[in-house]
């Protein structure tokens, strides 16, 4: 039992206790985003914005450059949504649960392109560029700015971005020596999952006035 705990949490034995504790506070409130979003529930935006500014200050101290700009990206994002989400499309109406234009297919793709040689240039620029991770944590990048975006639009198909982005995250994220935000990631899947069918269930719904 003793020697899973290690293989968990032995790296924390060199964290200093106010990182730990600021990083299980970040994965609490970002537990509470992503059920928020699952529920579409406009709190998920307070919510997720605090768990970013804490994950932004504990990853530029880790040095990790590309989960840092994703974070970064969440909090701009999070302010659009919460525009978005309490816009209203009539006098009643706020904006509804959709499915991807075809517009918006193309500008997702444009998204995912543009954040690839965006975070290449960074890390060559920082020469963080120094391994596999380097690839992973580009291509993760680029598909949690895409499914973050299609959120803000109260797109259905950004669960299905998530639920990639996450299942990659996992194992990266442990081997990275960040245990807590890997179990965070693995929850997030489960729940992404749950949240793209709600979502589905939720279009043929009325539309909500609040």
């Amino acid at each position: 039992m003793s020697e899973i705990f290690n293989f968990f949490f032995s790296q924390y034995k060199e964290y200093a206790t106010i990182d730990i504790v600021l990083e299980i506070i970040a994965v609490v409130f970002g537990f509470l985003s992503v059920w928020f979003s699952k529920q579409n529930k406009i709190w998920v935006f307070p919510t997720g914005m605090i768990s970013t500014v804490i994950f932004v200050y504990l990853l530029l101290k880790w040095g990790l450059l590309g989960d840092m700009m994703i974070n970064v990206y969440y909090f701009i994002m999070s302010v659009y949504g919460w525009y978005v989400w309490t816009r209203k499309v009539d006098d009643t109406h706020v904006t509804p649960i959709s499915w991807t234009t075809a517009k918006e297919k193309k500008t997702a793709i444009a998204i995912f392109f543009a954040t690839l040689l965006f975070v290449f240039i960074v890390y060559k620029t920082f020469d963080k560029w120094t391994g596999w991770v380097a690839y992973i944590d580009t291509i993760t990048t680029g598909i949690f700015f895409v499914g973050m975006w299609l959120m803000a639009k109260r797109k259905v198909e950004n669960w299905l971005f998530w639920i990639v982005g996450d299942l990659i995250s996992v194992p990266l994220y442990l081997y990275k020596g960040f245990t807590f935000t890997s179990f965070q990631y693995f929850g997030f899947t489960f729940i992404a999952i749950f949240g793209y069918f709600a979502w589905k269930k939720n279009l043929h719904k009325p539309k909500s006035t609040s």
